[in-house]
């Protein structure tokens, strides 16, 4: 039968999309690896599903400033993909790709957020990449977008792009370990309802 909102996903298709960010989130720190020369691996995610207001009390304080990339996915899944960086995951890469770090966010040049944007990207395509080959489904990537604002106003994105269809989405929490260095990192998910429908039933779960 299918589904009309997230929370109605029952413990076998939650498990299976857990199972699927596991694989996708690891193949995203082989990706960063590569990039960064670095040891780096990461922590099982936990894969939840969560409202706007919940997501955003887990990932950390409103007001604080952090930098997103921002991909949408069309074809057999449309919707958002949202990657978020705090201030010392980003100065750890911008650190090994440009030799210098920041102080704030807000103080960022150019030339550091075409770095974030493009590390955010890879680590984006490695985990649809990864959940495309499993689940057989074709999905397009849009050309990246990125900004820095507070975290707050960065989450009215994916609210305001699909609202109308859905107010949950699939939040992934894991640790990149870079040299063992611990580094938080968050990435959301939100595919409207049609396409949550499509995905389940190419798992063969629906």
């Amino acid at each position: 039968m299918a589904i009309v909102k997230y929370s109605d996903m029952n413990l076998q298709e939650l498990d299976i999309m857990k199972e699927i960010g596991s694989i996708g989130t690891s193949h995203a720190a082989t990706s960063l690896s590569k990039m960064l020369q670095k040891e780096v691996r990461i922590t099982i995610p936990r894969v939840s599903v969560l409202n706007y207001q919940t997501a955003l009390d887990q990932t950390g304080d409103p007001e604080e400033i952090v930098a997103a990339t921002l991909v949408k996915m069309d074809g057999d899944v449309d919707g958002l993909m949202l990657f978020l960086f705090n201030l010392r995951f980003a100065n750890r890469i911008l650190e090994k790709f440009m030799g210098k770090t920041f102080d704030g966010l807000e103080e960022m040049d150019e030339l550091g957020a075409s770095a974030l944007t493009e590390v955010g990207n890879i680590i984006i395509c490695s985990y649809i990449n990864a959940f495309s080959q499993l689940a057989g489904m074709d999905i397009q990537l849009s050309v990246p977008s990125f900004t820095i604002n507070m975290l707050g106003g960065i989450l009215t994105v994916p609210m305001t792009e699909c609202g109308n269809d859905t107010d949950q989405l699939m939040y992934f929490d894991a640790d990149f370990l870079i040299e063992g260095e611990k580094m938080n990192d968050w990435l959301l998910m939100l595919a409207d309802i049609a396409s949550l429908n499509r995905i389940l039933n190419k798992l063969g779960v629906s």
